[in-house]
């Protein structure tokens, strides 16, 4: 007899699911791009483990519907997705997987960053459209990086491998975060920073704190001609005013998250030449999203087993 069903809300690469079903879990995987609330309602009924992306909502109302359920193992750093408080009320452990997707995600960073202040994309679309006929001085003239000022909204873990990379194109890095730490970098205050930085790079957890953190006042705070890179979470930009500071005001916008997430067809900023969006693909290196799935199905166990699991949040 299984030992309990786990329902996991997407396909996950690599091989960490045969654990849970060698250990005797009954494992029911969603196979589809994304997992509707009404059927995530419905299958997780039954079951003791849930192993859900940062897209599901994972609420009250999901818990109830598994008053069996013991371990929500976030398969994300961050946790913003789930009702902490409800979890903690119904006894529910909730873990997650920090430090493993540091690396990828500020290599997407740098790309995004790259991408925007040399004009990547819209050089691709000038070449596949027929219109490269000749050399030109001003032809798609960007940002050089090197001498330019960084300023890193955030300086965890990902913010210092970002500050790293930045170095290596010369550019000078300056932080701002709650306390300041034992770093390299000179410690701003965040309207101090936005003024005097040519690229923010936001990487600050989603709080109720943070929500709409970047909004129009300081949007507009940014140097003009600026950059903003987003690899974090979309709520920490409101959309609206970004779209119109795109249209003058800075240089450019570098987003791998959005508010929606995602975008619906026709949105705004996907007019915007100056607008880079990749599709939340921060930690989509096949390594580090095989690993990220071997830790949540450790602390999937660990929990299970009655042992405290190695990544706890509740």
């Amino acid at each position: 007899m299984p030992k309990g069903k786990i329902l996991v809300t997407r396909s996950l690469p690599g091989k960490a699911l045969d654990r849970l079903r060698e250990a005797g879990y009954q494992v029911e995987v969603h196979e589809g791009l994304f997992l509707p609330r009404e059927d995530l309602l419905k299958r997780v009924e039954g079951a003791i483990g849930l192993i859900p992306t940062v897209e599901d909502r994972i609420d009250a109302e999901v818990m109830d519907r598994a008053p069996g359920l013991k371990v929500i193992a976030c398969y994300s750093v961050g946790v913003d997705h789930v009702d902490l408080e409800a979890a903690k009320a119904r006894g529910i452990r909730v873990t997650h997987t920090p430090g493993v997707l540091t690396e990828a995600t500020a290599d997407l960073t740098l790309a995004l960053l790259l991408a925007v202040a040399r004009r990547v994309v819209e050089g691709v679309d000038h070449a596949r459209r027929g219109l490269w006929r000749a050399w030109h001085p001003e032809l798609l003239l960007g940002m050089d990086l090197q001498g330019a000022t960084l300023g890193i909204v955030g300086m965890g873990r990902i913010g210092q491998a970002v500050a790293k990379r930045a170095e290596a194109f010369g550019m000078r890095v300056v932080y701002t975060s709650r306390t300041p730490k034992p770093l390299p970098y000179p410690h701003r205050s965040l309207e101090e920073l936005l003024a005097t930085s040519d690229i923010v790079s936001l990487h600050t957890p989603l709080t109720p704190e943070t929500h709409r953190l970047m909004n129009r006042e300081r949007l507009f705070a940014m140097r003009p001609g600026s950059i903003l890179i987003n690899t974090a979470r979309g709520g920490l930009v409101d959309t609206e005013a970004l779209v119109e500071a795109l249209k003058g005001h800075l240089f450019g916008a570098g987003l791998d998250v959005t508010d929606p997430e995602p975008l619906p067809p026709g949105h705004p900023l996907y007019t915007l030449p100056n607008a880079v969006i990749t599709p939340h693909i921060g930690s989509a290196g096949r390594r580090t999203r095989e690993r990220m799935a071997e830790i949540a199905v450790e602390n999937l166990l660990f929990a299970l087993e009655g042992r405290e699991p190695p990544n706890p949040v509740v």
